[in-house]
């Protein structure tokens, strides 16, 4: 039977478990007989925290991780997530904050081993959970799926029959919790981190905080999940970890390297305060132009034609916008209900009739939206991609209008499908092209604002707040920061790392593209610090039925 125990281990251990060696000499080994590891032939025990380097601009992976190592962690845990490595099949990018081997030599120098998990899956609340979206493209795929003969209690009895001896290890001890928009802003004490911590660390047991450091969901790189309802999750994911989302220690952290401490040695030496940060404005936008617009520069292609709607995948659009378009074919004069059966939106609808904005249609929201028109109005639906499930089983999710649209009993066909290449525009066109024509005055709908700024000396980390705009996505120096959801909360506050801004009175360009409607004085502000708990819409706050899980017991949906 020996050579199966052989097989079990990396079999089981590997996808959770790898450390990285700093030299040939090295070794790690599971010392199954006395319930440990050792590292290099010594008893060894990790205390870790998870950081995600795609979560993190690539400028500050050193001071993240050299916080970590002086709270007194030996180890970091990070995912590497599929699709942010192959854009497309057989296409790889590991350039820039892409980095994996830069990202490892970083911990290597913040003298912190490594725990990989490569995936393919991760979850992590990330877009997909880390799997490609082209992998869509085929229609009946069906992901995380497995062989019925899988069954997770024999394979563990399996396990425990081959290795009943063993180190103790609890690989996501959860330091906070994520954030959906609607919801209440997450957190867990201090003493219940430190306590169970604490008791762990009694045991003898190797431990990995889930999250140490949170950092940005950055672009449309945000995950979601369902349960009852469709929930993206937050631009922010500071998770209410120890180092907060803009890298300051918190309480939580002394707390935690006070616990480290009675257990293991700690780097000598001060934690480095937090960083600078700064606050100025109100600055005040100037329109750009509806969408519509730009719209020869968002699909410099052209359109796809279908009878009936496609799909992001259908039409090879990952993320983002694709802009739907058709023409009415009968006047109606008469306020007509105009909705997608089946929960056909995929995930939010912006819609506009000859360029007006009608209103809002939403995935597994209950909207009501009543049309009119003249024959050949033009119907244009913009689509929001709001992130792909990252949590559960065969989440094949589909983006865009998976049903075709129904205006009173006439389904509407003959389709053209833009998609949009909004990060483009706005990093390239913008600058070059678009400013020179006139500014339009009524906006309506979805809509580009910007302005120029300077910053005098040398700044520091900030917070975008957007007051009294609705929906959106902003974009500074053309990085794009993430969207923000104003009206429905619980963050209002975007981080802006200061490597992100030009300092010493070079001009700054913000570029927001507003989704619904806009304050009637559009300004935003830079804080210096966030607000991440404030949920002005009580209506939107997912409540659920009672014979499923409440929404105040969060950590025990599991989705990492």
């Amino acid at each position: 039977m020996a050579p199966k125990k052989l097989l079990c281990l990396p079999v089981l251990l590997l996808p959770l478990l790898t450390l990285l060696p700093q030299a040939d000499t090295r070794s790690f080994v599971v010392d199954r007989e006395n319930d440990r590891f050792l590292l290099d032939g010594a008893p060894f025990r990790y205390v870790s925290g998870s950081l995600h380097y795609f979560r993190v601009p690539r400028v500050l992976w050193a001071d993240r991780l050299f916080k970590m190592r002086m709270s007194g962690l030996n180890t970091v845990q990070f995912y590497v997530p599929w699709n942010y490595h192959e854009p497309e099949p057989g296409v790889y990018n590991f350039n820039g904050s892409r980095d994996l081997f830069a990202f490892l030599n970083e911990a290597s120098v913040a003298n912190l081993l490594v725990i990989l998990r490569p995936g393919p899956y991760i979850c992590a609340e990330w877009d997909m959970g880390g799997l490609p979206a082209w992998l869509l493209q085929k229609p009946d795929i069906h992901l995380r799926t497995s062989d019925p003969a899988d069954n997770m209690t024999k394979i563990f009895a399996l396990l425990r029959k081959y290795e009943p001896r063993g180190p103790l290890v609890n690989s996501e001890y959860y330091t906070g919790w994520l954030d959906y928009w609607g919801q209440n802003h997450s957190t867990r004490s201090v003493l219940a981190v430190t306590t169970g911590l604490e008791n762990m660390l009694k045991l003898g047991a190797s431990v990995n905080m889930y999250m140490f450091h949170g950092g940005t969901n950055f672009g449309f790189w945000n995950g979601a999940d369902e349960k009852g309802r469709f929930l993206p999750i937050t631009t922010s994911y500071d998770y209410d970890a120890p180092i907060s989302e803009a890298g300051d220690p918190t309480p939580k952290l002394f707390a935690l390297r006070n616990v480290i401490s009675e257990f293991q040695e700690i780097p000598l030496g001060p934690l480095p305060p937090p960083s600078p940060k700064m606050m100025f404005g109100p600055l005040t936008l100037h329109l750009d132009g509806d969408l519509l617009a730009f719209l020869d520069f968002l699909c410099p292609q052209g359109p796809i034609r279908s009878i009936l709607p496609m799909s992001f995948e259908a039409v090879k659009q990952d993320r983002g916008f694709v802009l739907y378009r058709t023409y009415l074919t009968y006047t109606v004069s008469e306020p007509t209900q105009f909705w997608v059966p089946n929960s056909g939106v995929h995930d939010r609808a912006y819609v506009m009739v000859d360029g007006v904005f009608q209103g809002v249609l939403e995935r597994n929201m209950k909207h009501q939206l009543f049309l009119m028109g003249k024959v050949g109005a033009k119907v244009d639906i913009l689509l929001e991609n709001m992130g792909r499930l990252s949590f559960g089983s065969n989440s094949s999710d589909f983006k865009g209008l998976l049903e075709p649209p129904i205006l009173g009993q006439t389904v509407l066909t003959q389709w053209l499908m833009f998609p949009l290449k909004v990060d483009k525009l706005v990093k390239w066109w913008f600058p070059l092209q678009l400013m020179k024509r006139s500014r339009p005055q009524v906006p309506s709908g979805p809509t580009f604002y910007s302005t120029t700024f300077p910053i005098l000396g040398e700044g520091g980390d900030t917070f975008l707040f957007l007051p009294g705009w609705t929906k959106g996505q902003v974009w500074i120096n053309g990085f794009n920061l993430g969207r923000y959801w104003t009206k429905r909360g619980p963050q209002e506050t975007l981080y802006v790392p200061r490597p992100l801004l030009l300092s010493g009175g070079a001009l700054n360009k913000i570029t927001v593209l507003e989704l619904e409607n806009v304050p009637s004085q559009p300004q935003i502000q830079f804080l210096d610090r966030p607000i991440l708990n404030s949920t002005l819409h009580k209506t939107y706050i997912y409540s659920l039925s009672a014979d499923t899980q409440s929404a105040f017991e969060p950590m025990e949906l599991s989705g990492h």
